[in-house]
């Protein structure tokens, strides 16, 4: 495992424009204003003369690097040897998966974005619009990258997910000499956790105070709904059930997982809530049965109506809650191509996702509230 990560980090500094070989520490790491990352595990920031030196961690080996990225106003700055010198902020940005859009939106920095993967999957208007008109340029597939458009592009970075230690993407991306930016705040198991990734991207525009405050009105919004729950009188906790039956093993959500902690927050009962796998349970139909049966509500369903419910495994009637028609999927917004914006920018809305959460399982909390991305299943 070592070695893959050594592999890694030698391809990154490869891939920068070069570690150590500057001339001196003149130039200031520029940034609109220092920060420090409260709730993600996955990255680190730090203000060093001259540069700031972004960690990414490895999601495999706890304290393990998965990366070093040395972010300086010149190139002639000098840095250590083990890490990527990149240029900041950035001018050009290829992406790989949709979560990244909103970070870099509500960053204003969406136009920085020259490259793309899987664009029918795109929710962001300003990017299709833009894709369409020929600024954005299709490179393939986000497990896949097409090289020959990469090398075309020549971005300042390609922004990812990494999804396993040995990630031949991630070295045919290096060999194409282009950084890779390692997004992972699908790595994170709670909603402002993932949401705070946003400090990573500022990180690489020199915009920190700006995604300080965006996140510091997350925390406050967050933490308002986790209290109107906590802080009304005789609420009942419903209990709750998520997913579906696919091809024969029921995925549920694991005690410390994102989707857990989002039932926790918005007042739920959850029989695996004692569990301690941080990602999902994969389980047989006849177990969820035992255990969910007499759920009062279903979230995150697997499909956007009763009918694709029942279609995906008739069984999915037996329970009480879909018996009752209290069954809810994160489908509020979603375009004829079939790209769903809760997979694209509800990553950077906690808030609202727990807000939307709250409403479904407490309506009479949440007033006159309209949902953005949840509905009820028909």
């Amino acid at each position: 495992m070592r070695t893959g990560w050594m592999l890694i980090v030698a391809l990154l500094a490869l891939a920068g424009c070069g570690g150590g070989n500057g001339t001196g520490r003149e130039d200031a790491a520029a940034a609109d204003s220092a920060m420090t990352v409260s709730h993600a595990k996955g990255f680190s920031v730090e203000y060093l003369p001259g540069y700031k030196r972004v960690t990414v961690y490895s999601p495999w080996e706890e304290g393990k690097r998965l990366a070093v990225y040395y972010l300086v106003k010149s190139v002639d700055t000098e840095t250590p040897e083990g890490g990527a010198k990149i240029v900041t902020p950035l001018k050009t940005l290829a992406v790989t998966s949709c979560t990244h859009f909103e970070f870099l939106d509500m960053l204003g920095e969406l136009e920085t974005v020259k490259g793309l993967c899987t664009p029918e999957l795109a929710y962001n208007e300003k990017v299709t619009g833009r894709y369409n008109a020929k600024e954005i340029m299709n490179i393939g597939d986000a497990y896949n990258i097409n090289i020959e458009s990469l090398l075309m592009l020549s971005p300042d970075g390609v922004m990812l997910t990494s999804y396993s230690q040995q990630d031949e993407n991630v070295i045919r991306i290096s060999n194409a000499g282009t950084t890779p930016l390692f997004n992972n705040e699908w790595t994170e198991n709670t909603p402002l956790a993932r949401a705070e990734w946003i400090k990573f991207v500022s990180a690489f525009y020199d915009k920190e105070q700006t995604a300080d405050s965006l996140f510091a009105e997350m925390e406050r919004s967050y933490g308002e709904a986790v209290r109107l729950v906590t802080g009304a009188d005789d609420v009942e906790r419903p209990t709750v059930l998520a997913g579906g039956n696919y091809k024969g093993t029921w995925y549920m959500p694991g005690g410390k997982s994102y989707m857990c902690r989002l039932f926790e927050d918005a007042g739920c009962s959850y029989f695996y809530s004692g569990d301690e796998t941080t990602t999902s349970i994969p389980l047989n139909f006849e177990s969820v049965l035992y255990n969910f049966a007499d759920a009062d509500i279903w979230l995150n369903a697997p499909t956007a109506t009763m009918d694709g419910l029942l279609k995906m495994d008739e069984r999915h009637g037996l329970f009480k809650a879909a018996k009752e028609g209290n069954v809810y999927g994160f489908y509020g917004r979603t375009n004829e191509k079939g790209a769903n914006d809760f997979w694209e920018s509800a990553v950077a809305h906690p808030d609202i996702v727990l807000k939307d959460v709250i409403w479904a399982v407490h309506p009479e909390l949440m007033g006159g509230y309209e949902p953005t991305y949840i509905i009820k299943l028909k």
